[in-house]
Order: C-alpha cells, then structure tokens, then sequence
C-alpha cells in the first residue's frame, strides 16, 4: 500500500477578505453549491469555507502526487454535518478523476480556530 499526502493551512482572514471583495463570484468559483449552503448557515461561516478551502487544497497536494494530475475546486467537495467527520466527494467535470480512487481510500482531517484553519488529506492506495 501507499499514502499520499497533503496538507494546507489557511488564515481565516485571508478568506473573509476574498469574500468580501468578490462575494459570490469568489463562492461560486471554489465551492460547490451544497458547501456554500452548508457553510452560510454556521456561526463561523469564515472557518467554515477556510477548513473547507484548506481541505480542496490538502486533496489536490495528494491527488497530483498519486496521480500526476491537477482537480479544479469545484470538482471537490468537502460533505459534513455536524457531529460527524468530514468527507471528500468528487464531482469530475472530465475524465481526470482516477477510477482506483474510492471514497475508503481517502482521510481527511480538518481542523479550525479563530485565525487559521487546517487540513490534511491522505490517500491509500
């Protein structure tokens, strides 16, 4: 078996200011509809779409080591509710996603706080 990881952090501030400045064209561009959904309906809206930004970022590091290939953001979304981990879902737009991955072969861990939020992303295969 391999692991391919990655690993991102953010700085909560960063995505309130790119939020702020393009609104939803900058939603629209990185996040899936479900996850914007998601995320407006928290109190930490902010570490919300960070941990989330975080955790696309942390995938395409593992993804591009395993496979050799870049995923757009939209092709990746961040799925949770409360009291439950968070997972990866694909949503390819082309044939790039690899037919070995599967959803038991991918870990994600996000975390965050008031300034920074974090993920890391390990794939097994």
């Amino acid at each position: 078996m391999k692991l391919y990881t990655g690993i991102d952090i953010v700085e909560n501030k960063r995505i309130e200011k790119a939020l702020e400045k393009y609104g939803d064209i900058f939603l629209r561009k990185i996040f899936t509809e479900k996850e914007v959904d998601y995320c407006k309906s928290k109190k930490m809206m902010i570490q919300c779409f960070s941990a989330r930004f975080a955790a696309k970022e942390a995938f395409i590091k593992a993804y591009f080591q395993a496979f050799g290939k870049k995923l757009s953001y939209k092709e990746i979304e961040i799925a949770g509710s409360q009291g439950k981990p968070a997972e990866i879902l694909l949503h390819p737009h082309r044939e790039t996603v690899h037919s070995l991955l599967k959803p038991e072969n991918i870990s994600l861990s996000i975390s965050h706080e008031k300034n920074y939020s974090v993920a890391v992303v390990i794939i097994y295969l």
